[in-house]
């Protein structure tokens, strides 16, 4: 019972693995991308422990429940009850907010209910979401979304000849005859020509019945402006058309702050409510830490339980590095690392034991200083008595291991296997590429680029950025540093354009794609390997595509099929006909080179780059796996790729852009430690190919190889922003007061 048994898991590239994992321990399993870490730790082990959890449930509770299906494995034994806390982005409505998913604001509604004068109401009412307490004119949202008529309307155009481009608008669509049939206009004129009133009319009217509409007119009728139609239309909470015209909506609204209650969300008399000045908005819309501080003046022993309650739960997010957040945030704004740190937070306050913690990577976005931080929760959840799994690539997190499971040797199909299991310390003996990194000493870069000219930022002083100059080496690698919240990304990101616009953000942003989109379409391929099995089938290429004649007609070339579950997210499973590859029967006959479509979809990129050895198929592939994403499959579609496998995705038609300004953030995301080399290498081509390479970053191999370093902090929020160094890796070494520079110096054990 000490340990969870896993007997024979050969879930997606396993191959037939067996192994045991100590109970009230902490594991750490590390591995290159795509050696089988996730499939065992996710798809295995976290996977059936959640199905037998759901198993527990009533029928009316499991049927509301997604539906995991069982792994290949044999057996695992003396599963817990358990709580994966992953990178999948909190995301939300618009009504999710960092107070709401940490629930720190409903306690905060309690103590404003209790102590705020003049009393305006119980807890409830100082909620958004609530009727009593939401602002009336966005419902509780803090933004208003209106009509924009430049968008809307064609000024060329008249009525009768589609000016309102929207539908049921245009020519021949019900709602514009409330425009033509009214009496008020002569459809043919073009609206440049209309005069003020008519514009008025056209746009802004009120509700009423036309004086002398046509004779088409209905009696009961009313007409109405473009404007207060639309909003009314489409844009209310309880319209049922804003769900139809999601998409053309899109290209025609704009979103802005309510102008009644200036995006606090509530209306005003409960913002008329204050403790020592301070509404419960202000509150909202302080940074953790200052909250903190503002909590910690109230003098209050009435209330002093609720108040230490609240100082606990803000002081929980300072510890994994979040005080920069503020409460009123939506969480579909927060990064993937900041969501699985919120969500650590929520697992904080419980006294539960002898669950199983399961970890995605907790390490994304984050300093070496806000790792000890993170290092220190786990080792707190793993002392309550609780099994702790982690899947990392950063060595920092893979040191607090009380054993180590690697995963390898290589991706996809040479991956799947166990190279390494044991103690920590064993880990530098082992065969694998995890254990050759802890193995090898490390350097920093003695020799570095000198720079040709400067790009310059004067007077930064956005968001938390104190007046800060800085100067920007061209054509070297500058690496920008700092903890999580300290302004790096401000800098960057958002000022430096402003000066240079010609700047390239290759961020780990979603790509804009549909469910169709996969890897070969996004770089341009498909086509080609179409016309490849056309000629050597002559047969129309066409039969080789999901979207067209090769298409299964049971799931229409997705490959999977959706269970709507109404209220709850939606269930993909992979179509029953055609096996999830989207094709017909048919079209698996036809084969090139003695794999079919289905079979070249499948391949790995590294496989593909031996499959079709000449270009252009050949130098793309290469580059791939040049950026550590030769396990990536031909076929996976993009909106499954993680952020890191998106950004150097992205990095590949960055590679001959010369003279250019790039700006790469965070591109070891995801990545294990024997892979950043070779990201190093393909930022050295960027360099070489004359381009000024900015990179965003914490990892301290990359940190090691720069050739100017910029160290923006010393804290988060308020706490950073300032200039704290700027110069080569050697004088960094040497500074006294930078943490970047002490946890370089420990890296690089010089100190």
């Amino acid at each position: 019972m000490n340990y969870i048994v896993i007997v024979n898991a050969r879930q997606n590239n396993l191959k037939n693995i067996s192994l045991r994992i100590p109970k009230k321990e902490i594991t750490v399993f590390t591995g290159v991308s795509g050696s089988g870490k996730s499939s065992l730790v996710f798809e295995t082990i976290g996977a059936e422990a959640q199905r037998q959890f759901n198993e527990t449930q009533t029928s009316f509770i499991r049927n509301r429940l997604q539906h995991i299906g069982v792994p290949e494995v044999d057996k695992i034994e003396h599963l817990n009850v358990p709580i994966i806390i992953n990178q999948k982005r909190l995301g939300g409505n618009a009504r999710s907010t960092v107070g709401t998913a940490t629930d720190i604001y409903s306690s905060l509604r309690l103590l404003f209910s209790r102590m705020g004068t003049p009393f305006v109401g119980y807890s409830n009412v100082f909620s958004f979401n609530n009727p009593l307490g939401m602002c009336p004119e966005c419902e509780g949202l803090g933004f208003v979304q209106t009509p924009d008529i430049t968008r809307l309307l064609d000024m060329e155009k008249s009525l009768n000849e589609g000016a309102i481009a929207f539908p049921t608008f245009q020519p021949g669509g019900w709602r514009l005859t409330r425009y033509t049939l009214s009496g008020y206009f002569d459809n043919d004129k073009k609206l440049k020509n209309y005069s003020k009133s008519e514009w008025e009319m056209l746009l802004n009217a009120a509700e009423h019945k036309p004086r002398h509409p046509d004779k088409q007119w209905g009696k009961t009728v009313k007409y109405e402006g473009l404007i207060p139609r639309i909003e009314k239309a489409f844009l209310k909470k309880d319209s049922k058309e804003n769900i139809t015209r999601k998409e053309a909506l899109k290209t025609i609204i704009i979103t802005k702050k309510c102008p009644v209650c200036n995006g606090t969300r509530l209306n005003r008399r409960v913002l008329s409510c204050k403790i020592l000045g301070k509404s419960i908005a202000d509150c909202a819309s302080l940074s953790v830490d200052e909250l903190l501080e503002f909590i910690g003046a109230i003098n209050t022993k009435t209330y002093q339980v609720l108040l230490n309650e609240l100082s606990k739960k803000l002081h929980d997010i300072v510890t994994i590095g979040l005080q920069y957040l503020t409460l009123d945030r939506r969480t579909d704004t927060l990064s993937g690392g900041e969501s699985q740190r919120i969500k650590m937070v929520r697992n904080l306050g419980n006294s539960l034991t002898d669950l199983l913690y399961i970890f995605d990577e907790p390490s994304i976005g984050l300093h070496p200083k806000d790792l000890q931080n993170i290092a220190t929760i786990i080792q707190q959840i793993k002392e309550k008595g609780n099994t702790v799994i982690i899947v990392e690539h950063d060595p920092d997190l893979i040191r607090i291991a009380d054993w180590v499971v690697d995963m390898g040797p290589g991706s996809g199909k040479l991956g799947g296997e166990i190279v390494y299991e044991g103690k920590f310390e064993g880990l530098q003996y082992a065969k694998g590429k995890t254990g050759s990194y802890f193995g090898r000493r490390f350097d920093f870069n003695h020799t570095p680029r000198q720079a040709e000219g400067y790009l310059e930022i004067k007077n930064a002083s956005l968001h938390n950025l104190k007046n800060i100059h800085v100067r920007i080496p061209k054509h070297v690698l500058s690496v920008v540093t700092g903890v999580a919240g300290s302004g790096k990304s401000t800098l960057i990101n958002k000022i430096l354009p402003m000066f240079y616009p010609e700047i390239k953000v290759v961020d780990q942003a979603l790509f804009a794609a549909s469910v169709r989109s996969n890897l070969l379409t996004y770089l341009n391929l498909s086509d080609m390997i179409r016309k490849l099995f056309s000629k050597a089938n002559k047969v129309s290429d066409k039969l080789f595509s999901r979207n067209s004649l090769g298409a299964c007609e049971n799931c229409n070339g997705l490959g999977v099929e959706k269970i709507d579950l109404a209220f709850m997210d939606d269930i993909e499973q992979p179509c029953e006909r055609c096996d999830g590859s989207g094709f017909t029967a048919q079209v698996l006959d036809y084969h090139y080179k003695n794999k079919n479509i289905v079979d070249v979809m499948n391949m790995t990129v590294t496989e593909a780059a031996v499959f079709f050895p000449d270009d252009p198929f050949h130098s793309v592939f290469n580059m791939l796996s040049n950026l550590g994403l030769g396990y990536l499959s031909l076929g996976q579609r993009l909106d499954s790729f993680s952020g890191g496998e998106r950004q150097r995705l992205k990095l590949t038609r960055e590679l001959n852009q010369s003279n250019g300004i790039i700006v790469l953030d965070e591109p070891s995301t995801g990545l294990h430690p024997s892979d950043t080399q070779k990201l190093l290498n393909f930022i050295d081509e960027l360099v070489k190919n004359r381009n000024t390479v900015i990179v965003i970053e914490h990892n301290l191999d990359i940190i090691a190889q720069a050739d100017w370093v910029i160290d923006i902090g010393p804290g988060a929020g308020k706490y950073g922003g300032e200039l704290l160094f700027e110069g080569t890796v050697a004088d960094l070494l040497e500074d006294k007061i930078s943490l970047t520079a002490v946890y370089l110096r420990g890296h690089l054990k010089m100190t």
